[in-house]
């Protein structure tokens, strides 16, 4: 049986979440299938490299409910401070071209 991160890359390889995703952030089919087949890339990155960065015996920090963590190579997590929200208004939506 497959693990969760198996199961995971399979469906970013076959398409699956890429094309949906692209689907709900598009209107434009042929540009939403585009954007979806390159998050679907980056998603599977920035997991493969995530997976990859846990095997090392290397500190790493990573933000977790608005709260920076320090976690060690023998998997202790140090909270390490709260960090603020942007004061930046993004706008909602963004027209691509």
């Amino acid at each position: 049986m497959k693990n969760d991160n198996e199961i995971f890359e399979s469906l970013i390889v076959g398409g699956l979440i890429g094309s949906s995703l692209g689907a709900l952030l598009s209107r434009n089919k042929e540009g939403g299938a585009t954007l979806g087949a390159i998050a679907g890339a980056a998603i599977l990155a920035t997991f493969k490299a995530n997976e990859e960065a846990k095997k090392t015996n290397v500190t790493m920090y990573v933000e977790e409910n608005g709260f920076l963590y320090q976690i060690h190579p023998g998997g202790i997590k140090n909270k390490v401070r709260k960090l603020e929200k942007p004061s930046i208004k993004l706008q909602e939506y963004f027209k691509l071209k």
